[in-house]
C-alpha cells in the first residue's frame, strides 16, 4: 500500500511531467493543478466572471472560506500562469452520481485581461487530459450560453457536439433569459 508521502511524491511527479507549457507573448504559460497559495487569485477570477453574469450561473459571489471549500470540493481544479501570475482556472466534477458518475463536468474562467490570448483553450485541453486520467469516459457542458459565442467556437473546434438548445435556460444578471446549448465530447 502506497502511503500517503509516496503517493504525494508520486503526484507531484506526476504533475511536473505533464504540466502544459506554452509561449504567450514571450512569457511561458503553463497549466497545473492548483495550490492553496492560488486561492486569491483564483476566487477573484471566478468572482469577475460571476459577477457579469452572462456564463456562470452562480449569483452570490465565493469568500476566503467559502471558496477555499468550494474549490477542495473539485474532482481537478487547474489554473493557468502567465509569467507566474494566475490568469485562468478550470474546475472539474462529476456531472452526476452512479450509474451516470463517469461522466463529468467543468467551469472556466479567464481574468478579463487576459481573455483572448488562448488561455481558454490551453484549460480545456488540460481538462480534457485530467478528465481521462481520472477515469470520466464524457465531458459534458450542461449550460453553454447562447451569445458566449467565443466558448461554443472553441468547444466546436475542440470536437465537442452540441446536443441541442434550451430556450431561456439562463438568466442574464439583467434580468433577460437567454438560450443555453448543452455540449458534450467523448474522452
Amino acid at each position: 500500500m502506497i502511503g500517503k508521502f509516496e503517493k504525494r511524491a508520486a503526484e507531484n511527479e506526476w504533475k511536473a511531467a505533464h504540466e502544459t507549457e506554452v509561449k504567450n507573448q514571450g512569457d511561458k504559460m503553463n497549466v497545473r493543478k492548483y495550490e492553496i497559495g492560488d486561492l486569491p487569485e483564483m476566487i477573484r477570477i471566478w468572482n469577475e466572471v460571476v459577477d457579469e453574469g452572462n456564463a456562470f450561473p452562480q449569483e452570490e459571489p465565493l469568500d476566503e472560506r467559502s471558496g477555499a471549500e468550494f474549490f477542495a470540493a473539485q474532482s481537478y481544479c487547474g489554473v493557468a500562469e502567465d509569467g507566474g501570475a494566475v490568469c485562468g482556472l478550470y474546475i472539474l466534477h462529476p456531472n452526476n452520481v452512479g450509474r451516470c458518475g463517469h461522466i463529468c463536468n467543468a467551469s472556466y474562467a479567464v481574468s478579463s485581461e487576459k481573455r483572448g490570448l488562448h488561455i481558454g483553450e490551453k484549460l480545456v485541453l488540460d481538462c480534457l487530459e485530467q478528465a481521462k486520467r481520472i477515469g470520466f469516459r464524457v465531458l459534458q457542458f450542461n449550460a453553454v450560453v447562447a451569445t458566449n459565442v467565443h466558448a461554443r467556437h472553441l468547444y466546436e473546434r475542440l470536437g465537442f457536439t452540441q446536443l441541442g438548445t434550451i430556450p431561456g435556460g439562463f438568466r442574464l444578471k439583467s434580468g433577460e433569459y437567454e438560450d443555453i446549448c448543452p455540449y458534450y465530447k467523448e474522452l
